[in-house]
């Protein structure tokens, strides 16, 4: 499958990548953990007051933590997150906005 990432940093600062992903219901179990660790390893935090954190935040917070230098610097880290974006999500296209604190797709 063919997947697209956006992510928006600000409104001057984003990227658009397109990856190709083989989804499986044990590439998509694959994802969410990859998620559930660089969420750990970058110490992000929750953005619910309820201390409750879903994929979508996970994404997010992951996306905020590497920031926009990073992505552009390091070609496999922005690859990385792409991929495992379609295939956590299960979507071909998504959008993380950062400034709107929204994963859309």
């Amino acid at each position: 499958m063919r997947g697209t990432v956006k992510i928006i940093f600000s409104p001057r600062q984003e990227l658009e990548l397109d990856v190709d992903v083989q989804p499986a219901p044990e590439s998509t179990r694959a994802a969410r953990d990859w998620f559930d660790h660089e969420w750990a390893r970058l110490g992000c935090e929750p953005l619910r007051p309820s201390g409750k954190v879903l994929l979508l935040d996970k994404i997010l917070g992951v996306a905020d933590a590497q920031g926009y230098s990073v992505f552009t610097q390091d070609q496999q880290a922005v690859n990385d997150f792409a991929r495992h974006a379609v295939l956590a999500l299960e979507r071909p296209r998504v959008t993380v906005d950062l400034p709107g604190l929204v994963v859309g797709y």
